[in-house]
C-alpha cells in the first residue's frame, strides 16, 4: 500500500490532533528503521496505522479483548492498552494488511513484550519520541535514539513506569517482560 493511501484511510479514523501525532511517528518510525537496520516500508506502513483503533468505542474493544484470540487480561488494565491489540486486528480485516510483521508491530506498540522484533521496537519508540511529543523526559530519550534503540526504549519504559506508578496505575505485565528482557541483555 503506498503512502498516500495509507494515510488516507487513517485520517478517516483520527481526530486532526491525532493524525499529526501519527504523521509524526511515520517519519520518526522511517528514521529509526534506517538508522536501526528494519525495513523502512513495513516501520512506515506500522506507523500509520499504529493508532488506527485508538477512537474505538471503548464497548466495541472490549467486546472484540473477550471474543478475540487476544489476551483476556488486557480488561483489567488501562483501556489506552486496548487500542493497540484491538487495531492490529482492524488493520487486517478493514484495510487488508495482513504482513504479520507490521501487524505485531501495531500490536504491542502500548504495551511492549518479551522477543520484540527490531520492527516492534522501532515503532514503539517512535510512538514515544515523535517530534510533537513533549512531556518531561523526552528530550533524553530522542538523544539516547541516535546512539541506541534498546538503551532508548529502556530510558522511556523507566519513565512510563514510573509515571503510571505514581499516579497508582497498574503496569501490564508484558511492560515489564519488556523491561526486563532489555536491561538484563544489556548487561550481558
Amino acid at each position: 500500500m503506498d503512502r498516500q493511501k495509507a494515510l488516507e484511510l487513517v485520517k478517516e479514523q483520527l481526530t486532526d490532533h491525532r493524525y499529526i501525532h501519527t504523521c509524526g511517528v511515520m517519519e520518526t518510525a522511517i528514521l529509526l528503521a534506517r538508522r536501526f537496520g528494519a525495513d523502512e516500508k513495513k516501520a512506515e506502513i506500522a506507523a500509520i496505522f499504529h493508532d488506527y483503533a485508538k477512537f474505538r468505542d471503548k464497548e466495541e474493544m472490549k467486546r472484540m479483548i473477550e471474543s478475540e484470540a487476544l489476551p483476556k487480561d488486557l480488561l483489567e488494565y488501562n483501556g489506552e492498552l486496548w487500542h493497540a491489540p484491538v487495531g492490529a486486528i482492524l488493520v487486517e480485516r478493514e484495510v487488508g494488511i495482513d504482513d504479520a510483521e507490521i501487524l505485531n508491530a501495531i500490536r504491542y506498540h502500548t504495551s511492549g513484550c518479551e522477543d520484540m522484533s527490531t520492527l516492534d521496537k522501532v515503532i514503539y519508540l517512535a510512538d514515544y519520541i515523535e517530534p510533537n511529543r513533549s512531556f518531561p523526559g523526552v528530550e533524553e530519550v530522542r538523544e539516547m535514539a541516535r546512539e541506541s534503540l534498546d538503551k532508548a526504549i529502556i530510558k522511556a519504559l523507566q519513565n512510563t513506569v514510573g509515571f503510571l506508578m505514581k499516579k497508582g496505575q497498574p503496569i501490564y505485565p508484558d511492560t515489564f517482560k519488556f523491561y526486563n528482557q532489555l536491561v538484563l541483555e544489556q548487561r550481558r
